[in-house]
């Protein structure tokens, strides 16, 4: 068949509006830049271009992905993520923007201690893709990092992605459950662990039950565990003067506050997300 970039754009949306996906002119436009390496200025641009059979039955096939609920970036196997490229694997939480602002909420305290010290280290406990703690190397040229994970699909991808952002010289993959394996002290700790309660994960949007890693979402019975078990041993790896930055979830700010509190923490400060839930806590040691 013959169609024009317009003609794939248009049928990528008239197909994911009919199965009621979310947001149906965004995806399309997204998965199509996407498969295609272009950017959203080239789409328009390039709109009356002939696309070639092999590249209609691409975006065909990667449609059919959507339509099963696989989101855009699973697709594409990459996402963006504080302005590094970022590729996904099976065993790697795909990103989110929200998980953004943990990295603001904790870049300022950084920079304060890197006036102060001449080299930085972090420590991103379930590190999946790397995400917040490559984030964090890139805004600290001061800092080195270790991304921890269980997953040894994470590990590659982690170690993949530093590599692909220049970033691999300052960044080691460890492979352990929270603190088991990892030696040292840090002036930063930082985790966006599993933190839904295990009994509403079937709740979920069938794009993240279906493709985002369970171990990555289940945080047991109160969604606390991830809490508890990184409250239990971070004083023995925290520099004097470190922080302990964790994304939360919405109902989760007075629980994890007071598990951290009552393990020699104190709370300096909490923030909120887009949709104003509770996002971040930022812990010093008391």
């Amino acid at each position: 068949m013959s169609a024009t970039l317009a003609d794939m754009l248009a049928e990528a949306r008239r197909r994911f509006t009919g199965a009621g996906i979310v947001d149906p002119v965004t995806d399309a436009r997204l998965l199509v830049a996407g498969l295609l390496k272009l950017s959203s200025t080239e789409l328009l641009t390039r709109s009356a271009e002939k696309l070639s059979p092999e590249q209609i039955e691409v975006i065909f096939k990667a449609v059919e992905r959507r339509l099963g609920h696989e989101p855009v970036h699973r697709i594409l196997g990459e996402r963006e993520f504080y302005g590094l490229p970022l590729g996904l694997s099976s065993g790697t939480l795909e990103p989110r923007p929200d998980t953004e602002i943990l990295v603001d909420t904790v870049l300022p305290y950084l920079k304060d201690l890197a006036k102060a010290q001449r080299h930085l280290h972090i420590l991103d406990i379930g590190t999946g893709s790397g995400a917040i703690c490559l984030a964090l190397l890139s805004e600290c040229p001061a800092a080195s990092g270790i991304g921890s994970d269980i997953s040894a699909d994470a590990l590659r991808m982690a170690k993949s992605n530093a590599e692909r952002n220049g970033l691999q010289d300052r960044f080691q993959a460890v492979q352990s459950k929270w603190f088991e394996n990892i030696q040292g002290s840090f002036h930063a700790i930082v985790s966006n662990p599993p933190y839904i309660a295990s009994n509403v994960i079937h709740d979920l949007a069938p794009e993240v039950t279906k493709f985002d890693p369970v171990a990555a979402l289940d945080g047991g019975p109160d969604g606390l565990d991830a809490y508890k078990a990184i409250a239990k041993d971070a004083v023995r790896f925290m520099r004097p003067d470190g922080i302990l930055g964790l994304e939360i979830g919405y109902d989760q700010r007075n629980d994890v506050t007071a598990i951290f509190e009552a393990k020699g923490f104190r709370c300096l400060k909490s923030v909120k997300d887009y949709g104003q839930n509770d996002r971040a806590l930022v812990f010093a040691l008391a």
